[in-house]
Formats: C-alpha cells, structure tokens, sequence
C-alpha cells in the first residue's frame, strides 16, 4: 500500500510529521499506536536514520489505514488550514546537479549562443554538481520566500530530489537505487545575476559565487511529502512540470536525465559517503527564465508537479 510521509505544524506550531495514505492525511504519532515506538514522534529526519526499520514498522501501519480509515478518524488531519513543513528539519548535505537535462542544455546552448556538449556521459565527461547550503535555504509547500537582496535576475528550476537512506561508499551505478529512501519535489531557486563577480578579472578562477548565486533563505522550497522510492518505477521515467502565475513554464520528463540517477549516486560516492538525509537535486528541465530573460518578480507563484510524488507551491514575496 502506496504512502507518503510529511511534516506540518501542529497546534502549538511545533513540527510533527504525518502519514499520507489514499489521499488522507493522518497524525502519524497518532495512528502509529504505543505499540509502533519506532514511529511515535519520530521526525523524517529521524526515520531516515534507521530507515530499514521504519519502512519495517510504515509498511503494515498503511495497510491497516487503507483497510479501516475510519477507525483512526480522531488522528485524521484535515488539509485545509493544515500548515505543511519543510519534510527536513535537519537535511544533510544538499547537492545539486547542474546542466543536467538534454532539453535545458540545448535552450541554454540557443539562448547563450553557445556549443555545448548535448552527450557528456557518452563524451566523457563525468556529472557535474555544486552544493546548496541546506536548513537555511528550506521552504516548504505554500511558504512565502522573501525576494533575495541583491538580484533582479531570480529565476525557476523545477527538481526531481532524491533522499538517502542507507550511507553509499563507493558504490556502483547497479547497487546506487538500493540506498535511496525516497524522492520528492524541490525548486532550486537561482539568482542568475550575482553568479559573477563583475569586479573579478573574468580570467580568474575567483570571478564565480556560488554561494550568492545558489544559497538565500528560501532558495530550496521542498516537499510536500516524501515518497519511498519502492512506490516509485523508476526516478528515470516522471513527468516533471512548472507552473508560473498558472503559465506552463517547464514540460519534461525525467527520461531526459544526462545522467540519470544511479549514475549520480555512484559518482558523488566515489568522492564523498553520502548519509542518511543527504539529498540530491537532479537538474531541470527546459523552460527557465535565463532561457528567455524573463525572471520571478514579488507575488509570482510556482507550482512544480511531479509524476507520483505531489505538487510543491512557492510564492516569492
């Protein structure tokens, strides 16, 4: 039985997570019962610690919601006025890739006049990632984010993110799903134009901010729920879709991955562990504003959907 998990903030405002199951929503402290102590107040955070074990424990707890929803009716969490949380209080290292989708390759190519490689993994040339500063730059399904200071080039990048859930040392691309704890939507907000540092001679190898660029409250809206990989086919073939102000920016599928998602598991574990809770941003798609020059302004609202997993909503304020 398919379930997802989520965090939201109860009556007092502080972060409990939650159990999704056939379109309810449910307490998951609540529903767990004093029998489930692996799953009473525990965090996603927390869970995806010891993640054979909860899945152990979530797996027949769905079951018995899907066959009597009504008798965990006092634990059942409305979803209107529910405030939804990040999923992570306490992400782990958030790395991101860059340049890689086939079709947002070929538009940036068109849109910066520029010849760039359309097949790097059969050139060569291995994945390419950057790090995105992790509890700082959260937001969650429906948060306002504040306009960062300093840009007037803020731009979209609907992401396919992928949660560990077993540490990955060297792994290989065949063994690297196995270590996946789940996917989930994300938006890797980007300030396009403090990436470079115009007071930097463009032959220097410090003329580039990544920080500014990638790294501002807010910058990584995620969520709303987390969805264990064994619902999920294969993180190769999703529908992945933004929306702005109701306009259909970005229109892809996962399928367009230079390289897909095992590819970049074994690769980052070749350099680096990667740990429980440690998450990857596996690229956009075509249709970013960079593509055409036309950037976010204050009250726009994004809506990104992803094949199976939800739909992430941010309005930048």
């Amino acid at each position: 039985m398919k379930y997802q998990l989520f965090t939201y903030a109860a009556r007092q405002g502080q972060a409990a997570t939650g159990i999704a199951v056939q379109g309810r929503l449910y307490d998951l402290t609540g529903v767990a019962g004093e029998g489930a102590a692996t799953l009473r107040h525990a965090s996603i955070d927390a869970l995806l610690k010891d993640w054979e074990r909860a899945r152990a424990a979530l797996a027949p707890l769905a079951e018995r919601l899907a066959d009597a929803p009504a008798r965990r009716g006092e634990h059942e969490l409305a979803a209107e006025g529910l405030r939804l949380l990040p999923p992570f209080a306490e992400p782990g290292v958030i790395y991101a890739a860059g340049a890689n989708y086939r079709d947002h390759v070929e538009a940036m190519g068109r849109a910066m006049n520029m010849k760039l490689v359309l097949d790097p993994k059969a050139a060569g040339i291995p994945p390419w990632h950057f790090i995105k500063a992790g509890r700082g730059t959260l937001a969650g399904h429906r948060e306002h984010v504040p306009f960062p200071a300093r840009t007037n080039m803020l731009d979209w990048e609907a992401e396919l993110a992928v949660v560990i859930g077993r540490r990955a040392s060297k792994v290989s691309v065949d063994e690297a799903l196995d270590h996946v704890a789940g996917y989930t939507c994300s938006n890797d907000l980007s300030a396009r134009d403090v990436f470079r540092r115009d007071q930097v001679d463009p032959a220097s190898p410090f003329r580039f901010d990544w920080i500014g660029h990638k790294c501002f409250n807010g910058s990584c809206p995620i969520g709303p729920f987390l969805t264990p990989a064994e619902f999920v086919d294969s993180p190769e073939n999703l529908g992945i879709k933004l929306w702005l102000n109701g306009e259909l920016k970005q229109d892809s599928n996962t399928r367009n991955h230079l390289y897909g998602v095992a590819d970049q598991i074994a690769y980052l574990s070749e350099r680096i562990d990667l740990h429980p809770g440690d998450i990857i941003l596996t690229g956009t798609p075509a249709g970013v504003g960079a593509e055409s020059g036309n950037f976010l302004k204050r009250g726009d609202v994004m809506r990104v959907w992803i094949e199976g997993l939800g739909e992430l909503e941010t309005t930048v304020v």
